[in-house]
């Protein structure tokens, strides 16, 4: 007998909830602003990636997940490669890969690393269309291409992202090939 009652109350109670939800079904929300573009709008973009390690597969995912379809201004786009950490922003396009080899020419606490929102990054400026910005600090690198005419806002804005989803590690010189 109890059965019976409990369930007759639960009916009343959502029919009085959807009454109350009706009530507000008449407001109209004011959005300003200029939308998005839709990320499908720009061509893909080739990415080369190197092969996923088993850090990565760990790692990588969590990191994924968590990027914004909008980045410094900038929309995503597709991306053309054989990794699924692989992403861009605009055109000229702004390319994370996350899981790649740890820089060449990286010296703890060099001229080249800045500490960005708690992650570190090595920067290489030899190629004058595209900045190279690398994490040192994390047991996955992850690294951002930049276009030369773009200032670091990409960077910065994905270091908090990055800080949260790739665990920390001391960073270490990159390796000598003699």
């Amino acid at each position: 007998m109890l059965v019976p009652l409990v369930v007759v109350l639960l009916v009343l109670v959502n029919m009085v909830g959807r009454d109350d939800d009706a009530e507000g079904d008449d407001q109209v929300v004011d959005v300003a602003g200029t939308p998005s573009a839709p990320r499908g709008d720009l061509p893909p973009v080739e990415v080369d990636t190197p092969a996923v390690t088993p850090a990565a597969e760990l790692a990588c995912p969590v990191l994924m997940a968590q990027l914004p379809l909008e980045l410094a201004g900038e929309t995503s786009r597709m991306v053309d490669s054989d990794s699924l950490f692989a992403y861009a922003w605009g055109d000229p396009a702004t390319v994370l890969v996350c899981g790649v080899e740890p820089p060449p020419g990286y010296v703890v606490g060099g001229p080249s690393t800045f500490l960005v929102s708690g992650v570190e990054w090595f920067v290489d400026t030899t190629d004058p269309d595209t900045y190279v910005w690398t994490t040192v600090d994390r047991n996955v690198p992850v690294q951002v291409r930049v276009p030369a005419t773009a200032d670091s806002a990409a960077p910065t804005a994905l270091s908090p992202i990055i800080g949260t989803s790739i665990p920390y590690v001391a960073p270490t010189p990159a390796p000598t090939t003699d």
